[in-house]
């Protein structure tokens, strides 16, 4: 398999570890994803507070509805 190597600042380097690790992503795996652009952008979902219950939530991805309660209702019909 090739390797590709590349210089970038101190910065760039903290920069682009530290995204790599809050997607749970190793560092060649990350680069390769950002660079082709396929597979998951983040493997986490952001959070934020739900303003009906003030529980902490999961946050709806982009480009993503969001779920109802029909779409829940649906999912649990075969639920045990």
């Amino acid at each position: 398999m090739p390797t590709i190597t590349f210089k970038v600042s101190a910065a760039e380097a903290s920069l682009i570890r530290a995204k790599a690790k809050q997607e749970r992503a190793s560092l060649s795996e990350y680069l390769r994803r950002r660079a082709t652009g396929v597979g998951k952008e983040s493997a986490l979902p952001g959070q934020e507070r739900c303003e009906f219950t003030g529980a902490m939530i999961f946050s709806r991805q982009p480009g993503r509805k969001g779920l109802t309660t029909a779409d829940v209702r649906a999912m649990l019909t075969d639920f045990p």
